[in-house]
């Protein structure tokens, strides 16, 4: 029987964090500047672990799901949790 491959943490934060943003894969890559003909392959591609997102890309898909960076690196649930709902204060107020 052959092994099921375990996607990369980025992987499934991603998905995770589109599906509760409710925003198709074209429509996600679209809106973080892909090229429309290819936004729904490449963010496919992030999705099953085939390609990883450089940081650049990474940060425009971060912005448009309005989550931090850090939250699609972190390989614990609860950290995950943790990260999508922080909100950092202003550097005013600190």
């Amino acid at each position: 029987m052959a092994e099921k491959r375990q996607l990369p943490v980025y992987s499934r934060r991603l998905r995770e964090a589109r599906e509760a943003y409710g925003i198709s894969q074209r429509s996600l890559g679209i809106e973080a500047g892909l090229d429309d003909f290819v936004a729904s392959t490449r963010i496919n591609r992030y999705e099953t672990g085939v390609h990883q997102p450089d940081l650049q890309i990474l940060k425009r898909l971060a912005m448009v799901l309005g989550v931090p960076v850090a939250y699609f690196y972190a390989e614990d649930d609860e950290l995950a949790r943790l990260i999508k709902d922080f909100k950092p204060t202003s550097k005013r107020k600190r």
